[in-house]
């Protein structure tokens, strides 16, 4: 396990450009260079050492931008903003889920009676490890928590006839794969089966990378949609509410990194 250093940068990864864009706005300095076809900033935020990548949407865009960060970039802790689709029906539009564990839904086996993950890099076959995930370090979401106490979050605009809502912070699982949830039927599968609060498309493969290289990590999502049949017309209007709930945590948390 790697050693983290103060003065190393803290790579920041977003799949999309309305996502990274929240952070290219604040960026003093910047340093633009490109690697593996991906625009990569340098420069601070807040006084803190930060690389910011827009890695694309899926797994492979996500595992090849959290590798520039570390080799290219020095990175020794890597964090994912953007948004997600809520799978916990207790969660709202706009609401945040920090990630304890990480895991990708998608990589396993199917048989007759459905699909069985297991940990990517492993055989998918009966008597290897039922571990699937990989769990944020302790010591890190304690330093997390602390971070989090205070103001509020700010508020994401309602649809027309709705209430106002101020979003809240949720710890817990994140469940990736390379699919956009838009279904009430998988929705709950996935909560059923993993207890996952959130669904999106790339933390499961930027959190490999980082344990790869025993590096720290952090995911931070804000709620778009509600992975539905609605979902995809929630996502087209919440998209930039939602990011710039969870681009507004992030600096919060920037310090303790």
């Amino acid at each position: 396990m790697s050693t983290h250093d103060g003065s190393a940068p803290v790579g920041i990864l977003c799949a999309l450009p309305e996502e990274l864009r929240l952070y290219r706005e604040e960026i003093d300095r910047p340093s633009t260079t490109t690697h593996g076809g991906m625009e990569v900033a340098r420069g601070s935020i807040g006084g803190r050492h930060v690389v910011l990548v827009e890695s694309g949407i899926g797994k492979v865009n996500a595992a090849s931008a959290a590798t520039v960060l570390v080799e290219r970039c020095g990175c020794d802790r890597l964090l994912l903003s953007g948004v997600a689709g809520a799978l916990d029906p207790a969660l709202s539009i706009g609401d945040v889920v920090v990630a304890t564990r990480v895991l990708q839904y998608d990589y396993g086996r199917v048989t007759d009676e459905g699909p069985v993950a297991y940990q990517p890099g492993g055989m998918p076959f009966p008597g290897s490890s039922d571990r699937v995930g990989w769990a944020v370090r302790a010591d890190l979401l304690a330093r997390v928590h602390g971070a989090l106490e205070g103001e509020p979050l700010p508020g994401i605009r309602a649809r027309v006839g709705d209430a106002p809502h101020v979003p809240t912070v949720h710890f817990g699982p994140i469940a990736t794969g390379d699919v956009f949830v838009a279904s009430e039927r998988m929705r709950a599968d996935l909560s059923s089966r993993f207890g996952a609060l959130a669904a999106d498309m790339e933390s499961g493969a930027m959190t490999q990378v980082a344990e790869r290289y025993g590096i720290g990590w952090l995911v931070v999502r804000a709620v778009s949609d509600l992975a539905g049949r609605d979902g995809t017309i929630d996502f087209t209007i919440f998209l930039e509410d939602a990011a710039r709930t969870a681009a507004a945590l992030v600096r919060r948390l920037l310090p303790i990194l």
